[in-house]
């Protein structure tokens, strides 16, 4: 296998509730690593690339979900170092994951056990499957296996999405359309920084 090494800095914005992002910024904690089994890409800190205002809306949407997790949404930024990466906008790696997922698939049935799927959330818009059982799934087996038979530890992943209504009618642009990059490694995280809200708070 290649060399998955980037060296390349990319700005990401993480929606969360203010308090956190105070206690971030003033050094006193840090951003949790979410491994619950529906994430998009995977275990990891989860980062819109230059997508300021989609991190706002998701924090937003999480606060009607559940008041608790994020009452008073913000953003914070970060400037990543991808180092090496699972960049799922390079074919290369795309293959990868889909001869990793024959592997998995066929565990599952030696195992006799059901293979996860991709599902729609409650109150989303239908076909997105937002709830990425089976990515997930397959993402981690891939990073966990790759390291076991190559020792290429994956610190990053990196993909694109389609979400969302098309952005005019007949069109394949989706109006949630976004770049995630889930930080496995911390040490991938260079600099957090505040983001002042004239980058989020935009008029439709």
């Amino acid at each position: 296998m290649r060399d998955a090494g980037y060296e390349r800095i990319v700005t990401g914005y993480h929606g969360c509730d203010a308090a956190v992002a105070a206690e971030v910024l003033a050094k006193k904690g840090g951003l949790r690593i979410s491994t619950n089994p529906y994430d998009w890409l995977g275990k990891g800190i989860y980062f819109w690339e230059h997508g300021p205002q989609r991190a706002f809306e998701w924090a937003i949407e999480q606060s009607s979900l559940s008041g608790d997790k994020v009452r008073n949404p913000t953003v914070v930024g970060a400037k990543i170092n991808l180092g090496v990466c699972l960049d799922l906008l390079d074919t290369a790696n795309t293959r990868l994951l889909r001869e990793w997922y024959i592997e998995f698939r066929r565990l599952a049935r030696e195992g006799r056990t059901r293979m996860p799927r991709n599902r729609d959330a409650p109150k989303a818009r239908r076909g997105d499957r937002v709830l990425r059982f089976l990515d997930c799934a397959v993402i981690d087996y891939t990073v966990t296996n790759v390291a076991e038979t190559e020792s290429i530890e994956f610190q990053t992943v990196r993909g694109v999405f389609l979400e969302g209504e098309p952005a005019f009618p007949g069109s394949k642009i989706a109006l949630k359309s976004h770049i995630q990059v889930a930080v496995r490694d911390p040490g991938c995280i260079v600099r957090l920084f505040q983001v002042g809200s004239a980058e989020y708070l935009r008029n439709d």
